[in-house]
């Protein structure tokens, strides 16, 4: 019955024939209400009705903006259940904060999740920081997620992420195919992950690990191009599709970026490598 019902579940985010084009709107708990994120109802209708794939949400806000999300479209939704201070603290320096003193812990169980209708879960790996006692921890916390999801057939979803002492380029393939595969030995159902910065090499990190790969867009790009052109090589590299949060809620025009983020990932509609 939970292979049964995280099948279902899946299918939702990740849409058969399609890339997927999955909103983050999850910053708030960690950096505070940047610019995009006012008033979140507004928005996560825009996206609803944009015809986002799924929203990446935390579960106050899931339960709050709840009606944003009904109607004939509904994306999938994707429930945030940890927090971390890997990021440094709202208005600080996160460069330097980041590296000491590292924290991380779980808000909600992927019950909660289920309870108020999220089709995932996601949380966080970081791995490269220099700190092995909170890399276990990390490990152990996304363990005791993955089998708990098992348990009640809920996909877990695992952002993988190498940042810290040891971390001089974060989107070298090298750690990224690292955490990637620790992520999908964990027991991942999906994976969120940098950009290795070409099509070429990311498509080796892609084909590299047994899970689908959706590529995360980051900091707000200097321009809507800029951030499109990320979607199309996303989309040759053979990623599952994108998590895009600050290159949307930030964007100069919203709607029309949605549109044509679309336009970008199905120009390349091949079955995502890793499924």
């Amino acid at each position: 019955m939970s292979n049964s019902g995280k099948k279902i579940r899946l299918n939702r985010i990740i849409r058969p024939g399609r890339k997927s084009l999955v909103v983050a709107f999850d910053h708030a708990l960690v950096l505070g209400p940047i610019p995009g994120t006012e008033n979140p109802t507004d928005q996560i209708r825009r996206f609803t009705d944009a015809g986002a794939d799924a929203v990446l949400l935390n579960l106050g806000m899931l339960q709050r903006c709840i009606d944003s999300l009904l109607g004939p479209s509904m994306p999938g939704i994707i429930a945030r259940i940890d927090w971390t201070n890997l990021w440094g603290t709202p208005g600080g320096d996160a460069a330097s904060e980041a590296s000491t003193d590292l924290r991380s812990c779980l808000v909600a169980r992927p019950e909660d999740a289920m309870r108020c209708g999220a089709d995932a879960v996601l949380t966080y790996l970081a791995v490269g920081t220099g700190d092995s006692d909170f890399e276990a921890k990390e490990i152990a916390r996304n363990a005791e997620v993955a089998r708990e999801c098992e348990r009640i057939g809920m996909p877990c979803i695992i952002e993988t992420l190498a940042r810290g002492k040891k971390v001089k380029n974060p989107s070298d393939p090298k750690w990224l195919k690292l955490h990637t595969r620790m992520a999908a030995e964990l027991g991942a159902d999906l994976i969120k992950t940098d950009y290795s910065g070409d099509p070429e090499t990311m498509r080796d990190v892609v084909e590299n690990c047994p899970i689908p790969i959706l590529v995360l867009g980051g900091s707000r790009y200097s321009s809507d191009a800029e951030a499109l052109a990320l979607i199309h090589a996303v989309a040759a590299a053979g990623a599952a599709g994108v998590f895009f949060g600050r290159n949307v809620f930030q964007a100069d025009d919203m709607d029309k970026f949605l549109q044509n983020a679309r336009t970008g990932l199905n120009e390349n509609r091949k079955s995502p490598v890793g499924r």
